[in-house]
């Protein structure tokens, strides 16, 4: 018996059938012809694996018009970038997945110019000569935190790993149990202390770690005492951890420098803002730590980078590193953390002009407003998809900073009834620009502690449209 599949395959069209189609051939006029290329491919393999799988295929779906208008469909969608834009309504503040800190308005207008153009990005304008580009920054990190010196490079990461191959390789480095962590991406602080090369010694508990525990471990080879700061969680209950300034006290007894991981980092004290306490960048070199290191992207809300301060010495070390050429940042990372740190000259406008400490700081009275605003522009709304309300919730800070902080916001609430929450916040992340809110309670949220005001129309558009939607007739769609 012959197999029907066969009959199938034989109707789709062939590749050149399809290149001298009307459509495609115009499409050949504005896309490169590779691209057009490719999508056919892709469309003729999506139709074979079809016929394949036993799914049901008419004969319309085989003719040359309709695989030539999925042909055009996959061009637009092929010819669009992968990295686009998003509205975040998760009330995630410094989202990883999402590109962490939004760079502020100041430094974004310096974009243009300096990418565009040359710079003096490693060239002594003063002396006529080859320069070094940390000098742009480290001005700002010596004034701003009182360091003797500092350096960046390309995420926290490589600053720890850079400043331990340092110091520490080949030799030994005493760290607490408890603050062996792991952060987003698999980051083990073991891992990266092996790639290194220096040798770990453990100390103490996982929940309770004495000043002891480390003077104990210390010997000829102890290059290092590291603490790290445990920003993605915190252990609660019967605990003790050595503060930083005997840690200090106790290397400088053994002519031992101390580097303290911050994670996060902060240049403010969030604790004014009604906040957890949060250990700032100034308050370790004011403790006497050799070496500090912490994130750009993070509290500090600049773009990805990781910046390392502290003793000149040890500094200068670590820059001479031949490793720091392989993790130096590039130009327009520079460009965008100068122009961050200088506006922490005025704390205040700091907070103001920061998008990420603006966000983290906003108060509850003012994301009311910013919710009433957002439901106005969708209350009038006939559609019997869901129901729009307003409540309260929590936002979080993220990237791994103040994990216990809950910061009060408030929620505009898309409460099902035609459409299934699940269904709607994939509607929205399928949206133009894709909308990510989070699903809570079989509801679906949108945090306005996130949501910039420029968006609120786009957010609206996006609701209106879920408004429109047909919902199935018999039951709660489940996946659109």
């Amino acid at each position: 018996m012959s197999d029907p599949r066969q009959a199938l395959f034989r109707k789709i069209p062939s590749v050149d059938l399809l290149l001298a189609h009307p459509e495609i051939d115009g499409a050949l006029s504005t896309q490169p012809r590779g691209l057009v290329i490719r999508a056919i491919h892709e469309v003729l393999e999506a139709a074979r694996k079809t016929i394949q799988m036993d799914r049901p295929v008419s004969d319309d779906d085989l003719e040359v018009d309709t695989i030539a208008r999925d042909v055009i469909t996959r061009i637009a969608v092929l010819s669009m970038p992968s990295l686009k834009n998003v509205v975040n309504a998760s009330g995630v503040v410094v989202h990883t997945n999402l590109g962490r800190s939004l760079l502020a308005d100041r430094v974004l207008a310096k974009f243009g110019s300096l990418a565009g153009g040359y710079s003096n990005l490693e060239y002594s304008l003063d002396q006529g000569h080859r320069g070094s580009r940390y000098t742009h920054v480290e001005y700002l990190l010596r004034e701003l935190t009182g360091a003797e010196a500092g350096m960046v490079v390309n995420n926290n990461a490589a600053a720890v790993l850079l400043s331990l191959e340092t110091l520490a390789r080949g030799r030994e480095v005493v760290v607490s149990r408890g603050q062996l962590v792991e952060i987003g991406g698999a980051f083990r602080i073991p891992d990266v202390m092996r790639k290194s090369g220096a040798r770990m010694v453990e100390v103490g508990t996982t929940n309770k770690t004495h000043l002891k525990d480390y003077e104990a471990a210390i010997g000829p080879d102890t290059a290092l005492l590291l603490k790290v700061h445990t920003s993605n969680f915190q252990i609660v209950g019967f605990t003790e951890e050595v503060p930083l300034s005997e840690l200090v006290k106790l290397g400088r007894k053994h002519g031992i420098p101390v580097m303290d991981d911050l994670g996060s980092g902060c240049l403010l004290d969030f604790s004014q803002y009604g906040m957890i306490r949060e250990p700032t960048v100034q308050e370790a070199l004011d403790q006497g730590v050799g070496v500090v290191t912490f994130s750009g992207d993070k509290l500090l809300g600049g773009p990805q980078a990781g910046i390392i301060l502290g003793q000149s010495d040890l500094v200068t070390a670590i820059r001479e590193n031949q490793l720091s050429r392989a993790l130096r940042i590039d130009k327009l990372t520079l460009l965008a953390l100068e122009e961050t740190l200088r506006m922490y000259r005025d704390p205040r406008m700091a907070v103001k002009d920061i998008p990420t400490l603006r966000m983290i700081c906003y108060s509850y009275e003012s994301l009311v407003e910013s919710a009433e605003r957002l439901h106005a522009l969708v209350r009038d709304m006939d559609t019997k998809n869901f129901s729009v309300e307003q409540t309260d919730g929590h936002s979080k800070v993220g990237g791994g900073a103040l994990p216990l902080q809950e910061l009060k916001t408030r929620l505009l609430c898309l409460i099902p009834a035609g459409l299934s929450a699940q269904g709607m916040e994939k509607r929205l992340r399928h949206n133009t620009p894709p909308i990510i809110a989070r699903v809570e309670k079989d509801r679906l949220m949108l945090d306005m502690r996130t949501i910039q005001e420029k968006e609120f129309q786009t957010v609206a558009r996006a609701i209106k449209a879920l408004a429109e939607v047909q919902p199935p007739k018999d039951r709660l769609e489940r996946n659109p």
